[in-house]
């Protein structure tokens, strides 16, 4: 396949139906957590550039709207083959804006790629209904409409893939979308999929990005009067003031908030050890664990606590870790300083509580190496907290049960994981753990675009993917036809 030339001008942003710089008075530097050299400098965008985009994407929504689903779905398609041609170029970016291995690049480019596919097919299958009615010579229709304009704030961890997971529906389904991606990936968060729709035919001003300090527009993109629909993927406080803003104003709205994890990964004493210890490296570590997906509480049943523990450890401690553009790379850097910062604490203090130190090592600019901790009990930081780094505690169960206690005792409930070698019982565990997805024989980072993605309690509200993507990013309208007059009662 042909390569085609590189996207051109990423310091503008597509504002309104046009590329242009943003208007505030200050520039963003977008930086390579690996080198902490500057990949590009931007204007950021300003509270009126936030507003033009808003009424610009209303404007647009309504003719966009009425296209019909192959032309919506032909757009769809054409990304997916722009996503192939340019598959080079967006890992390229991936890898240095994020901190991207190849590994979990490849897998953010495919799972990208894989929901505007999907995408393609919900155009034609939203589905009105028609409902029986007592009041005789009555109609009841049901009609299924796209929301209007929604506002996607996507985060740094899997930038391109979880802004793609909700513009893609979203508009495929008939919305316009105005992103803000995390100050720290623009490129892959929002700047790139601009440049991919509008290469794929998608009208001007259906969609916008804006790329400002969340101090000077995270508020107003909340409460802004156009969006109805506010779709955030991102740490739980910062979520909960979302669905405060959100509900609080002048104009309610939709939201789905997609938060924090605190993911329990639990081996039974009749699972298979090797095939545990292989899912939960992957499981702990792909993307130094900066998953919400994540295992961050890994919890063995006694009889197999020394085997798991040596042979994980043994694995841990043969990971290759360094810089995210060499292709062996497992673990490459966080993705800044702050990030940094945290992961340190968070060591000292699970030193302080007690926790060993089982593999470790001395962090080699934003690279923390693999950290495992054994003695690991449930009221410590590093077992109640979510990471979102490379760091993991092991926790030893007295029974199944215990093992049951310990998954649930956490304000989380994204994603789970049970290790076992009886189905019917992982079954049986899997649906007493209150989380929104668990996975038998398998690692917690799983996302499929024809499955329901999405947690229970403060791991957050909604479900993203195939047929809950349209209940997400459409509404139902009632409308009645009285086809007979009707006799009321004065």
């Amino acid at each position: 396949m042909k390569s085609k030339p590189a996207y051109q001008n990423l310091e503008l942003q597509p504002i309104a139906g046009q590329w242009r710089a943003g208007s505030a008075e200050r520039n963003l530097d977008v930086t390579d957590p690996f080198t902490g050299k500057t990949l590009l400098s931007l204007p950021m965008a300003s509270c009126e550039d936030l507003d033009q985009a808003y009424h610009a994407a209303q404007k647009a929504q309504s003719e966009w709207a009425t296209m019909g689903p192959t032309v919506r779905g032909d757009v769809m398609r054409r990304a997916v083959e722009i996503f192939d041609e340019r598959k080079e170029e967006i890992l390229h970016w991936l890898i240095r804006e994020s901190g991207s291995t190849h590994i979990k690049a490849e897998i953010e480019w495919a799972s990208a790629r894989a929901i505007t596919l999907e995408s393609a097919s919900l155009p034609s299958r939203v589905h009105g209904r028609i409902l029986p009615s007592d009041v005789p010579g009555k109609e009841s229709r049901v009609y299924r409409a796209p929301l209007g304009v929604v506002g996607v704030i996507s985060p740094w961890n899997f930038p391109l893939h979880l802004s793609a997971r909700s513009v893609s529906p979203a508009l495929a389904l008939g919305n316009a979308v105005v992103i803000k991606p995390a100050s720290d990936t623009p490129i892959t968060g929002g700047l790139l999929l601009a440049r991919i729709f509008e290469e794929a035919g998608l009208p001007a001003g259906v969609l916008s990005v804006l790329v400002g300090a969340g101090s000077d527009i995270g508020d107003a993109f909340v409460e802004h009067p156009v969006p109805s629909f506010i779709s955030f993927t991102g740490s739980t406080p910062v979520g909960r003031n979302i669905g405060r803003l959100a509900s609080g104003g002048t104009h309610l709205k939709h939201v789905a908030l997609e938060l924090g994890g605190n993911s329990p990964f639990v081996v039974l004493a009749d699972a298979d050890v090797d095939a545990a210890v292989n899912a939960a490296v992957v499981g702990k570590f792909l993307h130094q664990g900066q998953i919400c997906m994540a295992i961050n509480r890994i919890i063995v049943e006694a009889p197999l606590l020394e085997g798991f523990t040596r042979r994980f450890v043994e694995r841990v401690k043969a990971l290759p870790y360094g810089d995210p553009s060499k292709p062996e790379t497992i673990v490459g850097p966080v993705i800044n300083a702050k990030q940094l910062a945290g992961l340190t604490a968070k060591i000292s203090k699970a030193q302080q509580e007690g926790a060993v130190v089982l593999v470790g090592g001395d962090p080699q600019g934003n690279v923390m190496p693999p950290h495992v901790f054994g003695n690991v009990t449930a009221d410590m930081e590093i077992a109640r907290e979510e990471i979102f780094g490379p760091l993991v505690g092991i926790q030893s169960a007295r029974d199944a049960e215990h093992a049951l206690t310990l998954a649930n005792s956490s304000e989380y409930g994204l994603s789970s994981a049970v290790f076992t070698g009886d189905t019917s019982r992982g079954v049986q565990f899997a649906q007493r753990i209150r989380a929104g997805m668990t996975h038998i024989n398998d690692m917690p980072v799983n996302d499929e675009p024809n499955a329901p993605f999405g947690g229970e309690k403060n791991s957050g509200l909604g479900r993203f993917n195939g047929d809950w993507a349209i209940e997400e990013f459409t509404t139902d309208h009632w409308v009645t036809v009285q086809h007979a007059p009707r006799r009321y009662p004065f």
